[in-house]
């Protein structure tokens, strides 16, 4: 709304009522009009602010000089009207079937509240006390009604004040702007302050939440649905400004629509109102122009949209509801400017989301994170810890974990006594204090009989979620190490090492391995990694593809079918021709083949579990199989002699030779050392 221009109002107070001068001087600067026309003006009789040829007096109305406040609330929330009938007589309206409006104002200590409402509804008449004091005229609520417009207005303690009892104020000024129908907000300052919007919002919030089902529940209760609307009381925003220009609209927006983008942009709610108006006045020299409130006011009283008109026990009834049932002490938060979040460390506990309570940067200074608050366990923080209960009866506090075997015993042995005994719990000054299959019956949990438990703050696993998803793979990795040692036990460790122990196994008409340059039938030259086979039959050295088929060789004290060369599966099986030996025992290399292919199979059924899951385990930020081809340091292409490794650290894929380092990748949750690639290793 568009500051309108400067009326005289002073001839309207003039003809209405005289001025008195101890009207308040940090409301209304009053004292700036001639002292003798202070003094000396007259109140000329029935003339209000109100005298518009469109407003009919339909019954008759008291004097003005009639007119007065009463304490309705009191600062401490106590209702100090007992009745129903001692409120209508409060308020002198005429009886209680008269209908009524409710308007109320709020606003900063100071701003002229109580100046406002009488200058607005009263001709300038004093029927709220003002002052030029310091100390705050209003405490509490006070009441007095218009008789011309049929209102009560409401005339409240300001924000800002000096009080023990801040949130009970706040309280107090909520459940009076849950009654009104229309709130006028009253600032005298150069700008919009936060303290409007923070408070606006804060009561859309208030009545949306607790007030809105209480007001529903009277109106059901009276048979009156439609004069407690689900939509809150209209606001209207007085802005008073000396030297700054206030809102204005223009062809794009208007004053509203900037009040709503600020609501918006500071992430308040503003939807429980009916409706929000904004009023400014430029006032550079006073005094203040309030036809514009005036209008405003009146436009919002004949609008009975939203609600309509209430007969006063209605009025009371509700606001004595609503005091009885939002009451009670308050606990006075501590209002402090410069709080210990400002300076104490930022991070928080995972399982509680308490906040550390040392100053920013104590772990430079060697000092832990900690809280004065107890935590929560929460099972994939695993932050459950066992305390020595001996020592803890001594003074100290040692934690302790469980093992599947002592530190004292060998490898070997204390898995034997796991498996036989269970974990075991021990401690390093009482040593061994609790097994778990200690007995074949009867066993005690720890905590009944050797430790005490204790929830401890999560703070330092930043990469909680990456060190959990990793959890998986960490698996897949043993499994891979597992399969590796295995398989590696079955085929090569290494080439040399396979070819001696072969021929230290190998029947006496064998070729040895290293006379054994090329294949016997076809002449390819082996390699350094090919594999040479033996013929069971005659003893020559062979490629797989030249020695593919098998029978048994009886002649040789082969009964089941073996690998054979191509020549001699085609030989006649009675033949003896080739052979110039008797026969001898071949029951070692048979062992030692049984035991290979046990192995080859463990490393098989290992290596489809491993293939199975892996896809499913792996971190997301891995690049999945499917999706690389070649190595990202060498681009070699991957193949079932080069095998695809990941990388830790970037997560691509990585061939063996470039993938030889390893160091712990704590920003992707691997606290120990993992496997990197060439070009992250270089990277600090």
């Amino acid at each position: 709304m568009t500051t309108l221009g400067c009326h005289n109002v002073e001839d309207l107070m003039r003809q209405s009522c005289k001025i008195k001068p101890t009207s308040s001087a940090i409301m209304e600067s009053l004292d700036s009009l001639p002292s003798n026309d202070r003094d000396n003006q007259k109140p000329s009789g029935g003339s209000t602010p109100w005298h518009d040829s469109t407003i009919h007096k339909k019954s008759p109305v008291q004097p003005l000089n009639e007119s007065h406040s009463f304490l309705l609330i009191d600062g401490r929330e106590h209702l100090k009207v007992s009745s129903t009938e001692q409120f209508i007589e409060n308020l002198k309206c005429g009886g209680k079937n008269v209908k009524l409006k409710v308007v109320s104002i709020f606003g900063n200590t100071g701003d002229g509240k109580s100046h406002t409402l009488n200058q607005v509804f009263f001709g300038g008449q004093e029927v709220f006390r003002t002052s030029n004091e310091q100390s705050s005229c209003t405490l509490g609520v006070w009441a007095a009604f218009d008789p011309t417009l049929k209102v009560i207005c409401l005339d409240t303690e300001g924000l800002l004040g000096i009080t023990a009892h801040e949130n009970q104020r706040m309280r107090l000024l909520l459940k009076v702007l849950a009654v009104s129908d229309i709130v006028v907000y009253r600032t005298r300052s150069e700008r919009l302050n936060r303290d409007l919007f923070t408070f606006i919002g804060a009561a859309s919030r208030a009545y949306s939440h607790h007030f809105q089902n209480a007001l529903q529940a009277v109106g059901q209760r009276e048979g009156m649905n439609g004069s407690l609307s689900a939509l809150g009381p209209s606001i209207i925003v007085f802005h008073e400004t000396r030297h700054t220009r206030t809102l204005s609209s223009n062809a794009t927006e208007s004053a509203e629509d900037i009040l709503r983008a600020r609501f918006d942009q500071m992430r308040l709610e503003i939807e429980a109102f009916s409706s929000i108006k904004y009023v400014g006045v430029e006032t550079p020299n006073p005094p203040t122009d309030y036809q514009p409130l005036r209008r405003a006011i009146k436009n919002e009283l004949d609008n009975t949209t939203v609600r309509s008109a209430r007969r006063p026990h209605l009025v009371y009834g509700t606001l004595k509801i609503l005091n009885d049932k939002f009451s009670g002490e308050i606990e006075n938060l501590s209002n402090i400017l410069f709080p210990d979040q400002y300076f104490t460390c930022t991070v928080k506990c995972l399982s509680c989301d308490c906040r550390c309570i040392n100053s920013m940067g104590h772990l430079r200074e060697g000092k832990p994170h900690a809280s004065d608050s107890r935590c929560r366990y929460q099972h994939q923080y695993e932050n459950l810890v066992y305390i020595c209960k001996k020592c803890h009866g001594n003074g100290s506090e040692v934690v302790v974990t469980s093992r599947t075997l002592t530190q004292s015993d060998a490898s070997w042995y204390g898995f034997a006594k796991y498996a036989w005994s269970g974990y075991v719990i021990e401690c390093p000054h009482c040593g061994e204090i609790y097994r778990s299959r200690q007995f074949w019956y009867g066993n005690k949990n720890p905590e009944d009989a050797a430790v005490r438990t204790e929830i401890t703050h999560v703070w330092t696993t930043a990469n909680a979620s990456l060190a959990s998803q990793n959890t998986a793979q960490r698996v897949i990795d043993g499994v891979s190490y597992i399969t590796e040692a295995v398989t590696n036990a079955s085929i090569q460790p290494t080439k040399l090492l396979t070819s001696w122990v072969a021929d230290q196994v190998a029947p006496t008409y064998w070729r040895a391995n290293n006379e054994i340059k090329h294949c016997h039938k076809c002449k390819a030259l082996f390699g350094p990694t090919d594999t040479k086979h033996h013929c069971r039959a005659c003893g020559e050295g062979f490629c797989a593809t030249c020695s593919s088929k098998t029978k048994p060789v009886p002649l040789r004290n082969w009964y089941t079918p073996v690998r054979v060369c191509d020549i001699c599966f085609d030989k006649d099986d009675n033949s003896n021709e080739d052979l110039t030996e008797s026969s001898e025992d071949v029951s070692a290399r048979k062992v030692t083949e049984h035991v290979v292919s046990t192995l080859n199979v463990v490393g098989t059924v290992l290596s489809y579990s491993k293939s199975l899951i892996k896809d499913t385990v792996r971190p997301s930020y891995w690049v999945p199989d499917s999706e690389v081809t070649n190595c990202c340091v060498c681009a070699v292409n991957f193949s079932d002699t080069v095998p695809l490794h990941h990388c830790r650290d970037c997560g691509r894929g990585v061939c063996q030779d470039c993938s030889t380092h390893r160091k712990p990748v704590t920003r992707r949750g691997w606290d120990k050392s993992v496997r990197v690639c060439d070009l992250c290793i270089k990277i600090d």
